[in-house]
């Protein structure tokens, strides 16, 4: 018994009348030898071509795109205004802030920070030294009578 096969327009509603169907011999119709083998038989032969068109992530790996080298890939350190005057005293044993008349200077830059960033609040005026900072952030030292110096 032949089991039938899913198709759109199968070729039993358009070759009635014709015994073998548009397939040739009547073996050429039948059981596995027509799709190249029983079940995922040929996925890395002459099925290949299947198995990435449709099924990319049948042997594990997915789709992989292209890794830049940790060489490359430089990660910014930041710090939040708000975290600054947690570790201000450990910057002060450090040497990289001073207090100089009513304001302390910092050098985030010397400390190993890329950003300052502006989340958090800020209650004493302070002269930070750091490669970039956000509006957010500047704003806010400027608002208790600090500044912002962008060294490069």
């Amino acid at each position: 018994m032949m089991r039938s096969i899913p198709r759109k327009g199968k070729k039993s509603r358009k070759l009635r009348g014709y015994r073998l169907h548009g397939y040739g011999q009547q073996r050429q119709h039948r059981r596995s030898g027509r799709q190249g083998g029983f079940g995922k038989a040929g996925v890395k032969k002459h099925l290949w071509t299947w198995i990435t068109a449709h099924e990319p992530n049948y042997f594990g790996r997915g789709r992989r795109g292209f890794k830049r080298p940790r060489a490359v890939i430089k990660e910014r350190k930041a710090i939040n205004i708000g975290e600054l005057e947690e570790v201000m005293p450990d910057l002060m044993a450090l040497g990289y802030a001073k207090k100089e008349n009513d304001k302390i200077e910092v050098d985030l830059g010397g400390a190993g920070y890329d950003k300052l960033l502006g989340r958090g609040s800020v209650k004493m005026p302070m002269i930070v030294k750091v490669k970039a900072a956000s509006r957010n952030a500047t704003r806010k030292l400027e608002e208790v009578g600090g500044s912002v110096i962008i060294i490069s």
